[in-house]
């Protein structure tokens, strides 16, 4: 397996003269997989990522399948967390002065950036949003936060994507979060949950609140309990025997905030990995404290549809999606 070459990360100043952060253009490239065209990616720390005195993993890049072509890779033991931005300018369209975070999934093992990362920025971007792609941690990876460290890059990359507003030409308060499978698990852990603190502020970037306008959760993981649980994701994100407290904890359906953004969910009825009742109970849970939301519920497109061609997967969704955003976006 390829190993990501980190030679021509550069970091510099970002938004504003009063914050310190990456340079956007200049790109962490890889040898094996080199970034796709029109996009940009920067570290969302300065220096190294908190907490990692004790990690010894060493990044890799490998393709999400054997027959993916080259910019559909995912990373394994990520150390230098990253956004990766395509602006609507890049791919001919015209920008609609809103943002969206993407959280790509890979049952917290794995970082599938190609598939739900670079795929989705593309057909979004079309649309007119600033898309950044989240490279996160991965928390069985000997980080000090364990579990919480992809929560940390999470909201670090949303309070960049928020600071970063009035040098892109969007609007700050137009931000929303988009996530996949695991990736949906931190989504609604980032914007479902009361924001906490999990890293000592670094610079004015961490000013910024822990807030989306608008979130998505497409075939999440979101119970860490019961009979529907993705097993995988859990023994990643807490261990093989977790507490019955702790499993709760981490079960996103409950402690629903109220301040929570408006949701749109999307899962196909036939998929085998993570069941559709994840996104029932978090619709549940979000009916609950009144939180508009919507749900979609497809035939068929079994787990990680992505932007899959019809008929094997739902190719509506995102159109649904936009619809809602256009709704819920001021």
């Amino acid at each position: 397996m390829p190993m990501i070459d980190r030679r021509s990360l550069i970091a510099g100043t970002v938004a504003s003269a009063a914050m310190s952060g990456p340079v956007l253009g200049q790109t962490i490239s890889s040898g094996a997989f080199p970034l796709p065209a029109g996009f940009e990616r920067f570290p969302i720390w300065p220096g190294k990522a908190p907490g990692g005195e004790h990690v010894t993993v060493q990044e890799v890049e490998t393709l999400r399948r054997p027959d993916s072509g080259p910019d559909d890779g995912a990373f394994a033991h990520v150390v230098t967390p990253t956004l990766t931005l395509l602006r609507p300018t890049s791919v001919g369209a015209k920008p609609n002065g809103a943002a969206m975070l993407l959280i790509p999934g890979g049952g917290y093992s794995r970082v599938a950036i190609g598939h739900e990362g670079y795929n989705i920025a593309r057909r979004l971007a079309a649309a007119g949003y600033a898309c950044f792609s989240l490279l996160y941690r991965l928390p069985g990876d000997g980080w000090a936060a364990g579990a919480e460290a992809p929560l940390q890059d999470a909201q670090r990359a949303l309070r960049l994507v928020r600071a970063l507003a009035p040098r892109e030409h969007y609007d700050a308060n137009r931000v929303g979060v988009m996530g996949f499978s695991a990736g949906g698990h931190l989504a609604a852990w980032l914007t479902s949950r009361a924001p906490m603190e999990t890293y000592q502020p670094i610079d004015a970037a961490d000013r910024e609140p822990i807030k989306a306008a608008v979130a998505a959760y497409l075939y999440p993981v979101i119970q860490m309990e019961g009979p529907f649980v993705h097993a995988g994701s859990r023994t990643q994100l807490l261990g093989p025997n977790p507490t019955a407290e702790r499993m709760r904890a981490y079960s996103l359906d409950q402690d629903v905030s109220a301040e929570t953004p408006p949701v749109f969910l999307a899962h196909a009825i036939d998929d085998p990995a993570v069941p559709i009742d994840n996104s029932l109970a978090m619709l549940a849970a979000l009916r609950a404290r009144r939180i508009p939301a919507e749900c979609h519920l497809f035939e068929n497109g079994g787990h990680g549809f992505g932007l899959v061609a019809p008929p094997a997967a739902p190719a509506p969704w995102p159109d649904l999606f936009l619809q809602f955003a256009k709704r819920h976006i001021a």
